[in-house]
């Protein structure tokens, strides 16, 4: 039970998930704005769209990190690498795998004709990597969250006690 405890009240793992979760939230805002209409397991679940929430709660925990150890701490250095891979995998591979799946969607559509129910359901996801403003948006959703969390009593607290205060 205490391990469970611990979970919820680390200043750095919570920094993390209010990170995601907050970039999750603002995505129904900005998807919902541009399809008109909500759908909001995908807009919670989904991958994609602005902003980034990988990219949120890798900054929000090297943010995090950074408050509670220093910039100058190995902690935060693995925190801080960890974040530029995400990143980069997000803008990089992840972004080329929504334009095949478009690519391949169409080629699906236009030569076998996939129009039918059957194989409506076998189309690739497309919105799975990210543009670099989306990358960049969730890095500032990432920045803000830890920076706003250091100042609620609680998680001050939590710091405190990371730091072996």
């Amino acid at each position: 039970m205490q391990a469970v405890k611990d979970f919820f009240t680390n200043y750095i793992v919570m920094s993390a998930l209010v990170g995601w979760f907050t970039a999750q939230i603002l995505k129904m805002f900005t998807r919902g704005f541009k399809q008109k209409k909500l759908d909001i397991p995908n807009i919670l679940f989904g991958t994609g769209g602005m902003p980034s929430s990988h990219t949120a709660a890798v900054i929000s925990m090297a943010v995090a990190t950074a408050i509670v150890f220093s910039p100058a701490s190995f902690e935060f250095a693995i925190a801080g690498v960890l974040s530029m891979i995400v990143m980069r995998d997000a803008m990089g591979v992840r972004r080329e795998v929504s334009k095949q799946a478009a690519i391949i969607n169409k080629l699906v559509i236009d030569v076998i004709n996939a129009e039918n129910e059957e194989n409506r359901e076998k189309r690739l996801k497309e919105l799975v990597g990210h543009t670099p403003l989306q990358v960049w948006a969730g890095c500032a959703v990432g920045i803000v969250v830890p920076l706003l969390l250091q100042f609620i009593p609680f998680f001050r607290e939590s710091i405190l006690y990371l730091q072996g205060a």
